[in-house]
């Protein structure tokens, strides 16, 4: 016999108090800690439970009673499925100022030390347009909205806005589910336009994305990064080793993107996407691009780590100095290095 599962109850007028680090929302009902998606703190909501343990609970906002003062609105219009931005409902002061809280507290609460007056965030000056890296992946498993699904006129075709291919981030929980992205705002606008022209190029010429599960398909992944100077790289990943399909898209690129100043590609037919261990192919241009920083200049591989921020890098490399108190006497080991900014 199957088992009826429990009706989890609708709590009404929750007051939300606090943030979690993982971009969720805290109310407490009772002794009851109640984790709550897509809230703000100073909101009060009616959550339907969706999942309870003995200490805390999950749950979703069924309605809205008032809107808190620290809310703001989303600029992006995959936000709330993407997962990528949690906070875009946050005023940026506010997030801050709770993400200062969660690391204070797990310093003095969970690790139990004593720690001296605390030196408030230094903030980003951009709140969008501000990281010099992305990676998109192929699929043709399009994730489906709520809206789409229940959208009775929405056919399939192979080519245009309504195919199942899609080109952008992994849905949350969802290895093998892309959610087709047609504007980020976490980069420089450029990259929207190289992802979606890529996109449009691949659809109108029946080029195959990538089934992750039956491990078929041209089209695997694209990365992209830049540097505060204007250089640009692109690293196309395919799967299948298809060389006139490969020719032909990089050509397409590198005529439509003369920004772009390196143009790289990789076939990988691993079960897994990492490149860290395969040989790239240059198609134009350099195989790295450059960053500069106070005078310096920094060379970055398309395998290179670099802090995903480079303004805010320089801030927090500029805090270390000022922090370590370096004397000209004094002997610094770099002991955990990438490209070595913070050394040089």
């Amino acid at each position: 016999m199957e088992r009826k599962k429990k009706q989890l109850p609708l709590l009404e007028k929750v007051e939300v108090l606090d943030a979690s680090s993982d971009g969720q929302s805290i109310a407490r009902v009772n002794d009851l800690v109640v984790f709550i998606k897509d809230a703000v703190p100073g909101d009060v909501v009616d959550v339907q439970l969706t999942r309870r343990k003995n200490k805390y609970a999950e749950g979703r906002i069924t309605n809205v009673h008032h809107y808190s003062d620290k809310r703001t609105t989303p600029v992006c219009s995959h936000f709330g499925t993407c997962g990528g931005c949690k906070w875009q409902t946050m005023d940026y002061e506010w997030q801050k100022n709770y993400k200062q809280k969660q690391a204070v507290d797990a310093l003095t609460r969970l690790a139990k030390i004593e720690l001296p007056a605390i030196n408030p965030i230094i903030g980003s000056h951009e709140y969008y347009h501000y990281r010099n890296k992305l990676e998109f992946t192929f699929s043709n498993k399009k994730w489906l909205t709520q809206e789409q699904i229940n959208d009775a006129s929405l056919v399939f075709d192979e080519v245009g806005v309504n195919s199942r291919s899609a080109l952008g981030f992994h849905i949350p929980g969802m290895f093998d589910k892309v959610l087709d992205i047609d504007n980020c705002f976490l980069m420089d606008d450029l990259h929207n336009k190289i992802r979606n022209e890529i996109k449009q190029y691949a659809l109108t010429n029946h080029l195959s994305f990538f089934d992750l599960r039956q491990q078929t398909g041209l089209l695997r992944n694209i990365i992209i990064r830049n540097t505060s100077i204007g250089e640009w790289m692109v690293v196309i990943a395919f799967y299948e080793n298809n060389a006139v399909e490969i020719e032909q898209l990089l050509q397409y690129i590198a005529s439509a993107f003369p920004q772009i100043t390196s143009l790289q590609y990789v076939v990988n037919g691993k079960r897994n996407d990492t490149i860290s261990d395969l040989e790239l192919s240059v198609y134009i241009g350099s195989d790295c691009i450059y960053e500069e920083m106070e005078g310096l200049k920094f060379r970055i591989s398309a395998k290179s780590f670099y802090q995903t921020n480079s303004a805010q890098a320089y801030e927090l490399y500029k805090a270390t100095r000022t922090l370590a108190a370096i004397q000209p006497t004094g002997i610094v080991y770099d002991l955990y290095t990438g490209t070595g900014t913070i050394a040089n």
